[in-house]
């Protein structure tokens, strides 16, 4: 079977899928990922094919704000924010960048089965222009009905251009919905016809220590993070920081790639700082959480057992 894996060119948003990639490819299928360039090496770093498709991330951003004055979003409550970012974002801006190239990918690769995130709007599109199933992998809790009808409406012209008539719900629920969110915190799964609950991977058995808390003094492990994204506010950082380094704990605060952890200045011994690290290896040493409200982290730490503290930046 050939199949065709796509998603939103991010670190939270590739991630995910990578384990049912990965087991679709030991099974002897074959695999593409299509997707921006951002997350190219992370494809490719776990010996999958990997296919460029669209502009990066920040065009996508970019191209949403050149449309409105100010900075898009600004000023919402946070009940909205998935209502204006998904269609928007995602829907309006995002599909019309990335349609072509990935039709273009699916062409030559000819799928079977294409596996779209939650919201790379463009996979249903394109399995539904090449005729194949397409499946829903969700990344975090899945979007209200409401945002839904809003995305098919977005991308009803995208829809016409191939000919066909856009679903009530952008044909993202078309085919089976891959859910890996516990169900205690995403009821509405249960709703659908075609759920398919999945853990996302096997928990990592505690290894190496990670170099970053090597010669930390004995007390409770604290990790930091605001995300690969939702990350610019450094004011929120440095609170953070600051509260943390009061307390009797060890603290490793990661500032994502965009971040220098030295313009933090100087910091106590218990308190290391890096632009990134990999959350498997760094979950089965800690003792607390302090993120972002990200599905990613949030889920990493559910499954670690790990109780957290949530300080949401951004739609999850």
């Amino acid at each position: 079977m050939r199949v065709l894996v796509t998603c939103v060119p991010q670190a939270g948003h590739v991630t995910p899928l990578l384990p049912l990639a990965e087991a679709l490819a030991r099974r002897g299928e074959d695999v593409l990922v299509a997707s921006g360039c951002d997350v190219g090496e992370t494809v490719t770093g776990r010996g999958l094919p990997f296919r460029a498709v669209g502009p990066s991330f920040a065009e996508w951003f970019a191209t949403l704000a050149g449309r409105t004055r100010g900075q898009p979003g600004d000023g919402l409550p946070p009940e909205r924010v998935e209502h204006y970012f998904v269609p928007r974002l995602f829907g309006e801006v995002g599909a019309a960048l990335v349609l072509d190239d990935l039709l273009a990918a699916a062409r030559d690769h000819r799928p079977d089965l294409v596996v779209f995130d939650s919201a790379m709007v463009a996979g249903p599109m394109v399995a539904a222009a090449l005729g194949v199933p397409g499946v829903f992998h969700a990344v975090g809790v899945l979007h209200d009905p409401e945002v839904l009808e809003l995305v098919a409406d977005a991308v009803s012209p995208l829809w016409r251009e191939l000919g066909l008539d856009a679903p009530r719900d952008a044909g993202l629920h078309t085919g089976t919905t891959i859910t890996i969110c516990p169900p205690s915190l995403d009821p509405g799964a249960a709703e659908l016809s075609q759920v398919q609950p999945l853990r996302p991977t096997a928990l990592p058995q505690p290894g190496a220590v990670p170099g970053l808390i090597d010669g930390l003094p004995p007390a409770p492990l604290v990790y930091l993070t605001l995300g690969t994204f939702s990350n610019s506010n450094l004011e929120v950082f440095h609170m953070l920081v600051e509260a943390l380094a009061g307390l009797p704990v060890n603290v490793v605060a990661t500032v994502g790639r965009d971040n220098d952890p030295a313009s933090f200045g100087a910091l106590p011994d218990h308190v290391r700082m890096a632009r990134f690290v990999p959350q498997a290896e760094l979950l089965p040493h800690c003792d607390l959480v302090v993120h972002h409200a990200g599905a990613g982290t949030a889920f990493g730490a559910l499954a670690h057992g790990l109780p957290s503290v949530a300080v949401p930046q951004s739609a999850d």
